[in-house]
């Protein structure tokens, strides 16, 4: 049965409530509890586990590790980052920004995402792997390697990003647009059942699909 015209439901738009005026914090520690504050120039190695962080700017970071495990992000921007690893396992990030940028590792494994838009952000390797993703939006991304094994994804969109393999062994999809998605290659195309993608897309990938549905694809 066909679905209907009105689906996939795309994301909520995602606007962080901030203050007009920040206190200004430079460090950060783990188990902090940050409230309307702008962190500026964080540096070299920053442990900020299990912390939380609410109605904040993070600016102009340059940062070798930035442990954000099992943290709490509400209404938070994070703009023009540079990290070699930024952590975020088991993290709950709500209506939060994440804009511009370079990282080399992003590793949300188990990361709970909700209302969560990534703009402008190159990622050599994002992990979310048994992840849950609701209401998240990714544009005008360039990511290596996205791996989403035994994630949920739910009102997901993808605009003007390209990724070059993404994992998607046991993914959940539902309202995901793979619309606006350049990929090279999709581990098992089996997990896309849910999602939407355009005609060149499934003509582009067909041979793949195929094969995963064990079907003899031969020249």
């Amino acid at each position: 049965m066909p679905r209907p015209a009105s689906s996939p439901k795309p994301p909520r738009t995602v606007a962080p409530d901030i203050p007009a005026v920040l206190a200004e914090e430079t460090g950060l520690r783990a188990r902090a509890d940050v409230q309307a504050a702008r962190l500026g120039s964080l540096a070299g190695d920053v442990d900020a586990a299990h912390a939380r962080l609410v109605e904040v700017r993070v600016e102009t970071a340059s940062v070798d590790r930035f442990d954000l495990t099992g943290a709490t992000l509400v209404d938070a921007v994070v703009s023009g980052i540079r990290a070699v690893e930024l952590v975020a396992r088991d993290g709950a990030w709500r209506e939060s920004v994440v804009a511009g940028g370079r990282i080399a590792t992003l590793d949300a494994v188990r990361a709970e995402w909700d209302g969560v838009a990534l703009r402008g952000l190159r990622v050599d390797y994002l992990s979310l792997a048994s992840a849950r993703l609701n209401d998240v939006t990714f544009t005008d991304c360039e990511i290596g390697t996205l791996d989403l094994p035994d994630a949920r994804l739910t009102r997901v969109r993808f605009e003007s990003t390209r990724v070059d393999e993404v994992d998607t062994r046991e993914l959940r999809c539902s309202d995901v647009d793979l619309r606006g998605l350049e990929a090279v290659s999709f581990t098992d195309p089996r997990g896309l059942r849910g999602a939407t993608l355009d005609l060149r897309q499934a003509e582009q990938h067909a041979a793949a699909f195929a094969v995963a549905f064990g079907v003899d694809v031969r020249g």
